[in-house]
């Protein structure tokens, strides 16, 4: 009988109702036939891996990759630590200068020829020419946006933001303004369809370039939301719309998604218990990207040590993650992310290596990527014992390398008859060596169990497509 394996992560706050993980592999769902509306695969989706991590250079500095991004003239601005970097497309990395923080994300924007830089604490300006160095703009500054020939900057701690000079980096000193709806301090800004959007701690409201001579900016009558933001740099926009986790005065831990003016929950019950588990959120970041037919908000929790994932095409959240040498889960090293060069670059967290996202790499950087499946529950319908001859994951075979690591490539199963509270030793089956496209995945005398959760893993660097499964169980009488 077929049984339920493809899922996306779903770890209740008790396991025993839904134990589903899903780390570093994502479901994409098969297109349905335009007559029938019937999928025309042989399952309705399939867990694909997601993308391993290739070196493309590494940044001269010290420290970890705090922010990359692209300018429009096709230079990459890097931050190491403190030190601000350009690098052009032959990966040759220009020092511009240091800022004086040296950790936690970094807000770039340019207006063709000048970059302006904000850390959280304090602004910057630097000149898109190679040789430049950075300027300080004397001023206190959290995030820094870009509308119509504006710099648009926080006032961190205050209801405040304030404007450069039309199409220049130069600021004024008076053009201030406050986003008034609610009383609460203004904590992040961006820029979206030409409409400035204000994050409170507790409200969102959303301005506009109005013309007027005294300030151009002025707030559209109506975009207010009750929702404020609970991670500065966890706003980021995808797929047309902006993404944060929110705030406001019932509490705080619930990711949402802008639908217009009204702010659409896409967070889980299981995403947002894992949320309220972290001693720390704030200092939570995001990053989104496109890869493959996917729009992905990267979502990462420094403090926890976790990264979840929304993939916009299919609704559907996962796990991504790093696995140190004793095979310990942390966060995914990608700490911020730029497009450049044709490739999707992003920094690590621990120093400065620049890697891309491939799909057709296996591993992070030579490190395993450990892919795991923990499926949904399996229950008889009246609890009776179940006696499991085989079971069958059907999965692409034949992906084995020629030689070394993965020339054999294994798929590991476990099972928990507990809830997903303790688990089975591993069992290990053959996922087909090169070319044997016919190769079956199977494992054999399983056990019996009333209720049972199956977890699969596969560390080799292979290319890994789970496609569904299927068990020969006997029900034993009552």
């Amino acid at each position: 009988m077929q049984i339920p394996f493809i899922g996306a992560a779903y770890e209740a706050r008790s396991s025993n109702f839904d134990a589903q993980r899903c780390v570093n592999l994502y479901p994409e769902l098969a297109p349905p036939q335009p007559a029938t509306g019937v999928p025309a695969a042989k399952n309705v989706a399939m867990l694909v891996g997601t993308p391993g991590l290739s070196l493309w250079t590494t940044l001269p500095g010290t420290g970890a990759v705090r922010a990359l991004y692209r300018t429009t003239n096709n230079l990459l601005v890097a931050v190491q630590g403190s030190s601000v970097y350009l690098v052009d497309s032959s990966k040759t990395a220009t020092y511009a200068g240091n800022l004086t923080s040296s950790s936690g994300p970094v807000s770039i924007i340019d207006n063709g020829t000048y970059a302006a830089l904000a850390d959280g604490n304090n602004a910057w300006s630097l000149l898109l020419t190679a040789g430049s160095t950075i300027s300080s703009l004397g001023v206190t500054a959290g995030m820094v946006t870009y509308i119509d020939g504006y710099f648009i900057f926080n006032q961190p701690g205050t209801e405040q933001f304030f404007i450069s000079s039309l199409d220049s980096i130069t600021l004024p000193g008076a053009d201030y303004a406050s986003a008034e709806g609610w009383p609460d301090n203004l904590v992040a800004l961006i820029a979206d369809h030409r409409e400035l959007w204000l994050f409170g701690d507790q409200t969102t409201e959303v301005w506009f370039n109005s013309g007027d001579v005294n300030f151009p900016f002025s707030r559209i009558n109506g975009a207010f939301m009750e929702v404020g933001c609970a991670a500065p740099f966890s706003v980021s926009k995808i797929d047309n719309s902006i993404y944060w986790i929110g705030k406001d005065q019932r509490g705080q831990g619930t990711v949402w998604r802008a639908n217009g003016y009204t702010p659409v929950r896409i967070s889980t019950h299981a995403i947002e218990h894992q949320i309220s588990t972290y001693s720390t959120i704030s200092d939570a970041f995001a990053f989104s990207y496109q890869q493959a037919g996917h729009a992905f908000y990267v979502l990462t929790f420094p403090t926890a040590d976790r990264t979840w994932v929304y993939d916009v095409a299919s609704g559907l959240w996962h796990e991504r993650a790093w696995h140190d040498s004793d095979g310990n889960q942390h966060r995914h090293l990608a700490n911020c992310f730029a497009p450049f060069a044709g490739r999707l670059l992003v920094g690590d967290y621990r120093n400065g290596k620049v890697y891309a996202l491939d799909l057709d790499t296996y591993t992070d950087n030579g490190d395993a990527i450990h892919r795991i499946r923990a499926a949904q529950h399996i229950s008889s319908p009246d609890y009776r014992w179940m006696l499991w001859r085989s079971l069958q994951v059907d999965m692409q075979a034949g992906v084995g390398l020629t030689s070394g690591q993965g020339s054999d490539p294994q798929a590991m199963l476990q099972w928990s008859d507990d809830g997903g509270h303790t688990w089975s030793n591993e069992h290990w089956a053959g996922m087909g060596k090169t070319g044997k496209y016919t190769n079956r995945a199977i494992w054999r005398r399983l056990g019996k169990s009333r209720d049972r959760v199956l977890r699969l893993t596969i560390t080799d660097p292979v290319k890994v497509a789970l496609i569904g499964a299927s068990a020969n169980v006997q029900m034993m009488a009552a």
